[in-house]
């Protein structure tokens, strides 16, 4: 059993989103991933990314949107987001949004320009 204690995980900020390294490979993982994502009031994504590998994202606390024309999510909601599909994370509400979001570890994402990234935070 491998246990990441919260105060101890690593954070990683990304374009004003800190996200915080659960299970990954190098925390005793090898097959998931999962973070905790924390989304400022009014952010929104300039543009979207997608990944090779289908994505889970669970809302914990605020209002959400993956895509511009995408569902509403709130506390409790789920969401799958299959490879392949853009994702472009907006925070609809008026304080901070917080999810966790699990993925097959070794995944690849691709910026929208195309440039290929491993998250520090997955590895």
């Amino acid at each position: 059993m491998h246990v990441i204690h919260a105060d101890e995980a690593p954070r990683f900020q990304l374009q004003g989103v800190e996200f915080t390294g659960l299970a990954a490979p190098s925390r005793g993982s090898a097959g998931l991933c999962t973070w905790r994502l924390t989304v400022p009031p009014g952010h929104g994504a300039d543009a979207p990314h997608t990944l090779d590998r289908d994505e889970v994202f669970m809302v914990l606390s605020g209002t959400v949107q993956l895509a511009p024309d995408g569902d509403k999510l709130g506390a409790g909601d789920a969401v799958v987001v299959p490879a392949g599909e853009p994702i472009a994370l907006t925070n609809l509400g008026e304080d901070k949004a917080e999810l966790i979001v699990a993925i097959t570890a070794g995944f690849t994402g691709y910026l929208a320009d195309g440039t290929a990234i491993q998250p520090p935070w997955a590895q």
